[in-house]
């Protein structure tokens, strides 16, 4: 006996060594001889019992699979350390270190309510009240804010935005509001929401299953550059597959770029942060080829269009893979926005939306004409085939559009194509929400006529007041920085004289932005920063 128990002793105290030294492999390699060492030993106990002996062997082993847990979530290898964790709490059920390490792990699969249920747990054993552990309490704490948020959405990033975004920024947890995956008229699935929905309401907020970012530094990204970025990005996203099955489980939900028609709906329980590692679909391991092909088709790029980045991030080039997002599919007339903070992103809707209505992002640009959308959505490979692109086709197809669309190119007054626009509009007797489709499609000509005071001189009696412009925008294709803009410019044009209704319609346009995850005055301060040119 004395030459396993020599060996067993150099084996532990190697381990532990290696796990100080943050060897992390090293470390499990020498935990995994001596767990196997230790179980052998207990077998033969098993045989011939020694009572003391067996407790002695008991411990050790509890121990080492604690300690090679703590090495295993170092290396994010989350599955294989819960596993490692419940074999620890089998043999004691209230070993602190391995509650300690088990709920951790579990904050970070976002599983709130169980890790609050390890602290707690962790939180009755006695070396607390003696002052054994100083963290766990800040665990505790942690974990009931998150399992909050998760729970209520009821996030506030106000503390953050008033201090200009000094400092790290709050820390989230994922959430899942009133929304649920359906088959899209669009394409293959879709968000939709599940009852009415004011703008600036949260639909959700899911953390980046991986990241990759590069420094911008005024210039755009070269070409070899986001080949490495994309690189790195596909070598983090397959090696987090192979170690954690919810994450594989999570990626098999998406689609590869074929057959999304027969892709099934899974289950919105999967997104939810208490989900377990089943989807409820039956799938194959992801290769890293279906992985490639995967993110190729759903990767997000955080300071496109429709989204906003908050913080020190926004000076990053950034590209990322959050799940429930990749179910959005793209409109003329989006009724999302994306917020982004840190490796987070905050979905929201930026106008109001009627149960049962699909959520949609804009993939490009949304204020431009018809034509140029038509280009970009042949980039993207798919064709829109949105209400307001229905209604479009039919009005430019008339020749007086085509006519103000060339004026526009050999460079017409602005004023003057905004009034022949809106002459034409009454003839063709267009309506409501059509003529904020119109107006979107020649954004460029009513930005460029209300932005100059000589054209805003000479042709204010002959076209709408600049209001009623940006309010049918807005309630076509959403809130965006450009119109909020054009507004504040006014404002300050004006020296305020519009006060508070002036204001009011800024910070509604602004809760459409960046939603309502701020108080008034934050938002405010957000709207200020807009003005100098401080995001993006």
């Amino acid at each position: 006996m004395a030459e396993p128990e020599e060996l067993m002793q150099q084996l532990r105290s190697k381990a532990t060594e290696l796990l100080l030294r943050e060897e992390y492999k090293e470390s499990i390699n020498a935990y995994s001889h001596f767990i196997t060492l230790c179980q052998d030993q207990l077998h033969k106990h098993h045989e011939k019992p020694d009572p003391n002996n067996v407790l002695k062997l008991q411990k050790s082993l509890c121990l080492a699979l604690s300690n090679r847990a703590e090495a295993r979530c170092r290396l994010r290898e989350f599955g294989a350390a819960l596993e490692d964790c419940d074999e620890a709490l089998k043999i004691e059920s209230t070993h602190f270190k391995t509650l300690l390490c088990k709920g951790k792990i579990l904050m970070n699969l976002n599983r709130y309510s169980m890790a609050l249920d390890c602290f707690r747990t962790a939180h009755l054993d006695p070396q607390v009240c003696n002052g054994g552990s100083e963290s766990l309490n800040g665990y505790l704490e942690r974990c009931k804010k998150m399992e909050f948020l998760s729970r209520t959405g009821a996030f506030d990033l106000s503390d953050w935005v008033l201090s200009r975004f000094h400092g790290k920024p709050p820390e989230l947890a994922e959430y899942v509001g009133q929304v649920q995956i359906r088959r899209s008229e669009i394409s293959g699935r879709g968000l939709f929401a599940a009852k009415n929905i004011d703008a600036g309401t949260l639909l959700f907020v899911s953390k980046a299953i991986a990241i990759e970012r590069s420094i911008l530094g005024g210039e755009e990204l070269g070409e070899n550059a986001q080949l490495n970025m994309w690189k790195n990005f596909i070598d983090e996203v397959t090696n987090l597959a192979s170690k954690c099955p919810r994450t594989h489980d999570l990626l098999a939900t998406l689609c590869s770029g074929e057959g999304e028609n027969d892709l099934e709906i899974p289950d919105m329980s999967l997104f939810r942060s208490e989900s377990e590692s089943s989807c409820g679909i039956s799938v194959e391991k992801l290769d890293r080829k279906r992985i490639l092909s995967i993110l190729d088709v759903n990767s997000l790029v955080e300071n496109a269009v429709a989204a906003t980045v908050l913080g020190k991030n926004s000076e990053y080039y950034g590209i990322g893979l959050w799940v429930l997002a990749c179910f959005i599919n793209h409109s003329c007339v989006p009724n999302a926005r994306r917020l982004h903070v840190g490796d987070y992103v905050l979905v929201h809707a930026s106008r109001d939306v009627k149960a049962g209505e699909e959520i949609t992002f804009a993939y490009f640009d949304v204020l431009s004409p018809l034509g140029e959308r038509k280009e970009m959505s042949r980039r993207w490979g798919f064709g829109c085939g949105c209400k307001r692109c229905e209604f479009e086709e039919g009005i430019f197809s008339r020749q007086e559009v085509r006519e103000i669309e060339i004026g526009l190119e050999r460079g017409m007054d602005t004023g003057g194509t905004v009034f022949r626009l809106e002459e034409g509009m009454r003839r063709w007797m267009v309506r409501g929400k059509e003529k904020g489709y119109l107006r979107a499609s020649f954004w460029a000509a009513f930005s460029e006529a209300y932005g100059s005071e000589k054209s805003v001189k000479k042709w204010s009696r002959r076209i709408p007041p600049v209001d009623s412009v940006l309010d049918s925008i807005m309630e076509a294709v959403g809130s965006d920085e450009r119109v909020l803009k054009i507004l504040l410019d006014r404002m300050k044009k004006s020296g305020g004289s519009g006060g508070v209704v002036e204001m009011e319609k800024a910070l509604k346009l602004g809760r459409g932005l960046y939603g309502k995850a701020m108080k008034k005055q934050a938002m405010k301060t957000l709207v200020d920063l807009v003005h100098e040119h401080a995001i993006n």
